[in-house]
């Protein structure tokens, strides 16, 4: 699953090499052929083989190619949110990188080399998360998660792993009922569950201990955008007293600072549009994402620690500015 040094760096069968490298095309090949990857993965992936396959001659000419592949593929990919912080981070990592060489050539050979160790681990987090969010897990819990998060998926398997007994309430998680994929994945594991409409939430809420949720992008309040119904799932935790824990990896922290979902990028116009005429796909317009404000959210378990709100601030800060 991860590219180590020994990975050839090629570009996917149909994207095209050198001055014409397909970067929107390579990314979704890469979602395509695994689908567990994340999407700021399959962006780092994308930028590391463009990286292998151009020669600039300078440290500009480098960033500047990198730019236009990330305006690409920001561009070509709907919701990019996820993808931003992928890219983000993987050009703050060349940009520190060109500054430690004064040889251009050696350093652009340093950074195919370990472009493939920084995506590796990128791909590795989701297991140190697993084993970081183990303890917030106890026997006879039940608990509730929302939507389809891989990161989630992967801490309960673990639990589940290790013989903690527990069950789990899934959401539906409409318009993409992503929820019944995390549902049939954990009852493939003999994990207990119950799927449940997202309007239930309301009536469950009060037979579960905590609340595990994913995230599209963490915001550097420490809120997080993700699919929409998490909002409202951690207002009703709070108001019941039950602990919301977001599960998320730190290539997901994005530098975005949104106080509603009206603010976030990518937001559909027609979700918020009212017509007296009936629409054939009425509810595949609805928004896919919300936003979660930090009050709402007891911890972030991260692949850098379990951390408060405000942790994520301060570790954005040391990314970017260390």
């Amino acid at each position: 699953m991860a590219l180590s040094e020994t990975t050839p760096l090629t570009p996917p069968v149909g994207s095209v090499a050198a001055n014409g490298f397909d970067i929107v095309a390579t990314y979704r090949r890469f979602l395509q052929e695994d689908p567990d990857m994340t999407m700021p993965v399959a962006a780092i992936e994308s930028l590391v083989i463009l990286l292998s396959q151009t020669e600039p001659t300078t440290a500009s000419e480098l960033m500047d190619i990198l730019a236009k592949a990330v305006a690409e593929l920001k561009k070509g990919v709907k919701n990019s949110i996820s993808l931003s912080a992928g890219c983000d981070m993987f050009q703050r990592f060349v940009l520190r990188n060109i500054q430690e060489y004064g040889d251009w050539e050696a350093c652009r050979r340093h950074l195919v080399k370990n472009g493939g160790l920084f995506l590796e681990r990128a791909k590795a987090s989701r297991y140190k998360i697993a084993e970081l969010g183990l303890p917030f897990i106890q026997d006879d819990d039940t608990i509730l998660i929302h939507s389809h998060s891989r990161a989630v998926t992967e801490l309960l398997l673990l639990a589940a792993r290790r013989h903690i007994r527990f069950r789990v309430f899934v959401t539906e998680s409409r318009p993409t009922e992503e929820g019944l994929s995390s549902a049939k994945t954990l009852r493939d594991n003999g994990i207990p569950v119950r799927v449940i409409v997202d309007g239930a939430v309301g009536w469950a809420i009060q037979k579960v201990d905590k609340v595990f949720v994913g995230a599209e992008g963490v915001a550097e309040s420490g809120g997080i955008i993700n699919r929409v119904g998490t909002y409202q799932i951690a207002v009703l935790a709070k108001d019941s007293n039950k602990p919301l824990y977001v599960v998320a990896e730190s290539h997901k922290f994005v530098r975005l600072f949104p106080l509603s979902p009206f603010d976030l990028p990518n937001e559909s116009p027609a979700a918020s549009t009212f017509t007296t005429e009936q629409e054939d796909d009425e509810i595949q317009s609805s928004p896919l994402l919300d936003f979660t404000s930090d009050n709402l959210i007891t911890a972030l378990i991260t692949d850098i620690g379990v951390l408060t709100s405000s942790g994520v601030s301060e570790e954005l800060i040391k990314m970017w500015y260390d």
